[in-house]
């Protein structure tokens, strides 16, 4: 047997590619890196805080294969790295997921013997999240030996990312000056920074949020909620994790941002990533006349755009919910133009 030969799925998780971009930054006096989480076994970057939260559980003896059940509350990705690690270690998995869950996650969670609950209501502002969350409750409380891992209040989840902060910081010999990064249960962006602040960088890290998103509002949302359409960012209900002072820059990106990015990325790049991707490189082009001459960007992708192939990827889910707007990303400057909602 090979040397190098890794022992079991699970063990290929982390050590992503660090690629990059040459075709989309056009002009950037600098250099633009993509950290593409895709290449996970799971697919996503939420294979890294799906072990981190279930692997100590399991080696203290508090889950149990053939016993315990595992109950979370994810959008897609969360649930797949949480199916995979339990599917390896017969623990039984339900994932509460909404309507907004691609059919194409849906049917790998299943595939991976996930039991699947779909919540179809949302609450009183159009939203899931609380909904979802209620309902692992209610599963938890009823049914014996069931454990909520919970993303949200896991301090398991921010640690995750101190691999995916060190394999970028290695690849570029400890040199990083900007790292834009998608936040929702804010993981990632609390465990970059984090690594940020222990290792004495002097890295800017920037939280790419949605336009409708509750993260770092300054107070209670006002006006009518904001429909947002693409799943993997922003969030209607602040997470327990979330520190208001942990990114040193917001960009709130719109719906429409998000799928110019991706369709730039695929178009100029071959690189088919997924929305949250797509709003990485908006929130870039958005900072990117401030950004100094020679600076190192790093933008995580947290997954492919393999799973968003009917919706971001389809001429007609475009135009059905945004109208003719393919110029947007033909043209040099398109994410800048698709509009910048508030940030």
């Amino acid at each position: 047997m090979a040397d190098h030969a890794l022992t079991g799925i699970l063990s290929a998780v982390g050590n992503t590619p660090l690629v990059e971009l040459e075709r989309v930054p056009a002009g950037f006096d600098g250099r633009l890196f993509a950290k593409l989480e895709r290449f996970n076994p799971g697919g996503s970057i939420k294979d890294r805080p799906a072990i981190s939260m279930l692997m100590g559980e399991i080696r203290s003896g508090r889950l149990i294969p053939g016993r315990s059940v595992v109950v979370e509350s994810s959008s897609g990705n969360l649930a797949v790295g949480l199916a995979q690690v339990c599917r390896y270690h017969d623990i039984r998995f339900i994932c509460v997921v909404d309507a907004k869950t691609t059919e194409q996650n849906l049917a790998i969670l299943r595939a991976l013997h996930a039991e699947v609950e779909v919540v179809t209501e949302p609450d009183a502002d159009g939203e899931y999240l609380s909904v979802r969350l209620r309902r692992v409750r209610e599963l938890v409380r009823s049914i014996p030996h069931a454990y909520w891992p919970n993303q949200y209040a896991n301090e398991m989840n921010p640690r995750a990312h101190f691999s995916t902060m060190n394999e970028i910081v290695e690849a570029l010999d400890g040199r990083l000056d900007y790292l834009f990064t998608a936040t929702s249960t804010t993981g990632t962006l609390l465990g970059c920074k984090r690594y940020v602040r222990e290792h004495g960088l002097a890295t800017k890290v920037v939280a790419v949020d949605a336009v409708g998103s509750v993260l770092f509002e300054p107070g209670p949302p006002t006006g009518p909620p904001v429909r947002r359409l693409i799943p993997g960012h922003g969030a209607s209900v602040r997470s327990a994790l979330f520190e208001p002072d942990t990114a040193d820059e917001v960009v709130h990106v719109t719906d429409l941002e998000c799928v110019v990015g991706c369709r730039r990325l695929s178009l100029r790049e071959a690189l088919l990533a997924g929305g949250s991707s797509g709003a990485t490189l908006a929130a870039f082009e958005r900072l990117r006349p401030r950004i100094a001459p020679g600076s190192l960007c790093v933008l995580i992708f947290p997954d492919g755009g393999d799973r968003y192939l009917h919706t971001i990827y389809s001429d007609s889910w475009v135009q059905e919910h945004f109208g003719e707007v393919s110029h947007l990303w033909k043209t040099p400057d398109s994410t800048a133009a698709a509009g910048h909602g508030k940030g």
